[in-house]
């Protein structure tokens, strides 16, 4: 008798901490639902396929190396799908309202309004998000994942593109694809 109410008592503790981890929505989530969706595009760059130039500094070098891949969902609007925008749009919204989130930052540049947020803690992420949206054009959703990123060192990264190997074919494949987002 003892032991079946221990397990009983096991079973209700375990059910609840799977209640208890399933947060709802999730970026993860989203993106692997709207992959297939013909009106999305969705790629995954590992970031072992980016080489550096080999005068980049160690520091950019670091920055690179923590980071382990970048996945992007993007949604174009066309002339039958604008109701659909709307609605995808609301939705990546609210699920960046969550507090797991840290924001970053938050620019509207010309019709773009972009959000930049974070999980992890203000010394080192674990995952960055990266929300732009255009009514006119659509919208693209970027998540950056690694391993103790450190802000300043991935904004060094990023303003330092020059450093990245231009020979790559990588490098030439991702500009295509954004060629076709834009």
């Amino acid at each position: 008798m003892k032991s079946i109410k221990s397990i009983l008592l096991l079973g209700v503790i375990f059910s609840g901490l799977l209640v208890g981890c399933n947060d709802g929505a999730s970026i993860q989530k989203y993106y692997v639902e709207k992959q297939d969706n013909n009106n999305f595009i969705s790629f995954d760059i590992p970031a072992s396929i980016v080489s550096l130039d080999e005068n980049a500094s160690k520091e950019i070098k670091d920055a690179l190396a923590s980071i382990k891949k970048l996945n992007v969902l993007a949604f174009k609007i066309n002339a039958t799908n604008k109701d659909e925008f709307t609605a995808e749009n609301k939705k990546v919204k609210e699920i960046l309202k969550n507090e797991k989130f840290n924001e970053l930052m938050r620019v509207k540049h010309q019709n773009v309004h972009i959000q930049v947020k974070y999980l992890g803690t203000d010394d080192t992420i674990d995952e960055l998000i990266l929300f732009a949206s255009d009514n006119k054009k659509g919208f693209a959703l970027a998540r950056v994942l690694g391993d103790h990123m450190h802000p300043e060192k991935i904004i060094k990264l990023l303003n330092n593109v020059k450093d990245f190997d231009k020979d790559n074919p990588a490098i030439a494949q991702i500009e295509h694809i954004l060629k076709e987002v834009e």
